[in-house]
C-alpha cells in the first residue's frame, strides 16, 4: 500500500489523504534494510544521536546522522511499509531483511503471538492537510523493551489511526464503502482490526477475496481495464 487514502462510491474513487512522509536514507537500499527506516524516524524524533550506538553493527550508521542533516539521497516515501520497517527494527526485529516485507511479516508474527493489546492514546497525529502521522507510536516503540508487545501496540494503534482517517474522509465526502487494497493488506491482524473498527462504524468495508490486494490484484486490473480500451 503506498500510502494514500481511497474510499470507493459505486465506481468512483476518490483521494482523501496520505501518509505522512518519512526520509528514505539511501534510496532503494532502505527498503533492504530497515534500520535506515528505524534511523530516519529517530531523526525525525530529535535522536538521532542515539543512531550510531544503536546500530553499531551497520558501517553506515555512523554517518546516516549527516546523511540525514544534509538531505543526501534522502528522498521521501510516504509507503506504510517503510514504516513497518521502522517499526521492526527500533523493537530489534529485523535491521536488514533477506526479502521483501520479511521485517512487517516478523512484526505482524509476534503481534499475533502476544495478543490484544489496547492502542496507544495520542499514539499518531490527524493533520489538517489529511496526513496521518505515526511518529508518536514510534517514539513509543523506541523505548519498549518487549518486541512482541510493541508489535501488538503498533498493529493496535496502527488500526486506530486508520479507521479514524478513514472515518473523518468518509463523512467529510458522504461516503459509506470502503476500499482495502496494497500489500499491507495481506497483513491479517491489521486487515482484521481495521476491518472490525470500520464496520463498527456502519462503513461498509470492500476486501480482496478472489485475489491478493498487492501488486496481483493490481496487474489483473490493469488488464481489465486495458481489455476495455481496446473493446
Amino acid at each position: 500500500w503506498g500510502g494514500e487514502l481511497l474510499c470507493v462510491d459505486g465506481a468512483a474513487f476518490t483521494r482523501l489523504g496520505q501518509l505522512e512522509s518519512i526520509a528514505l536514507p539511501g534510496g532503494d537500499k532502505a527498503a533492504k534494510e530497515p534500520w535506515r527506516m528505524a534511523a530516519a524516524a529517530l531523526y525525525r524524533l530529535g535522536r538521532g544521536e542515539e543512531i550510531a550506538s544503536r546500530f553499531s553493527s551497520q558501517s553506515a550508521a555512523q554517518h546516516l546522522r549527516q546523511i540525514l542533516q544534509r538531505q543526501l539521497n534522502c528522498p521521501a516515501t510516504s509507503s506504510l511499509g517503510r514504516w513497518f520497517d521502522a517499526a521492526a527494527a527500533l523493537l530489534g526485529v529485523r535491521e536488514v531483511i533477506a526479502y521483501e516485507g520479511q521485517a512487517a511479516m516478523l512484526l505482524e508474527g509476534l503481534a499475533e503471538q502476544h495478543g490484544e493489546v489496547e492502542p496507544m492514546r495520542d499514539g499518531f497525529t490527524l493533520r489538517h492537510d489529511g496526513r496521518l502521522d505515526l511518529l508518536p507510536v514510534l517514539a513509543r516503540l523506541a523505548d519498549e523493551p518487549d518486541a512482541a508487545r510493541g508489535a501488538a501496540l503498533f498493529h493496535a494503534t496502527l488500526a486506530q489511526g486508520l479507521a479514524e482517517w478513514t472515518q473523518q474522509a468518509a463523512r467529510a465526502q458522504g461516503l459509506m464503502t470502503v476500499a482495502l487494497g496494497g500489500g499491507c493488506f495481506l497483513n491479517h491482524v491489521l486487515t482484521r482490526k481495521l476491518t472490525h473498527l470500520l464496520v463498527e462504524s456502519h462503513l461498509t468495508v470492500l476486501s480482496a477475496q478472489r485475489m491478493p490486494p498487492n501488486d496481483g490484484g493490481l496487474s489483473l486490473g490493469q488488464a481489465w481495464i486495458a481489455a476495455q480500451a481496446k473493446g
